[in-house]
C-alpha cells in the first residue's frame, strides 16, 4: 500500500501533467510556424 508521500505523489502529477500541457502547446506552436512558412512559400 502507498500510505506515505500521498501529497508529494499529488503535486508529482500536478507538474507532469503542466510538463504535459506545455509540450502539447510547444508541439502545437511549432506546427503552426511550419505550416504558416510552407504555406506562404507555396
Amino acid at each position: 500500500m502507498m500510505h506515505d508521500g500521498g501529497m508529494m505523489s499529488g503535486m508529482m502529477w500536478g507538474m507532469g501533467l503542466v510538463w504535459l500541457l506545455v509540450i502539447v502547446l510547444l508541439v502545437l506552436g511549432v506546427a503552426a510556424l511550419a505550416k504558416y512558412l510552407f504555406g506562404r512559400r507555396g
